[in-house]
């Protein structure tokens, strides 16, 4: 689960105009929405377990096409990286779940 923030500009249904906002996306679906001059903040009802769940699924089905898309592209460069992603996969896979259990707190936190 991947956490990212920006600001720009939107309209503000209580200032009436067009004011900074801060954005927080979820998985590049938008979770929170607040304009930084009325404090005025929008939360999306999203549910946590259901959209990782959504994501492992995704990745998990993808994965035979992905792999068969890389061995048609450059089966050698498959069969040279493939020992080197097998042996680093705990490591991103610890990675994943650190990010995705920071991102449970920020979410559940607020």
């Amino acid at each position: 689960m991947k956490i990212s923030e920006t600001d720009t500009y939107l309209f503000c249904s209580k200032c009436l105009d067009e004011t900074l906002h801060h954005v927080r996306y979820l998985n590049g679906k938008i979770n929170k929405i607040q304009c930084e001059n009325c404090k005025r903040t929008n939360e999306m009802n999203m549910d946590f377990k259901r959209e990782l769940y959504k994501e492992v699924y995704k990745r998990i089905t993808s994965k035979p096409f992905r792999l068969t898309e890389e061995l048609k592209k450059d089966p050698n460069k498959l069969a040279e990286d493939l020992p080197k992603r097998v042996l680093s996969k705990p490591y991103r896979l610890m990675k994943y779940l650190n990010e995705t259990k920071e991102s449970y707190k920020k979410i559940k936190g607020e």
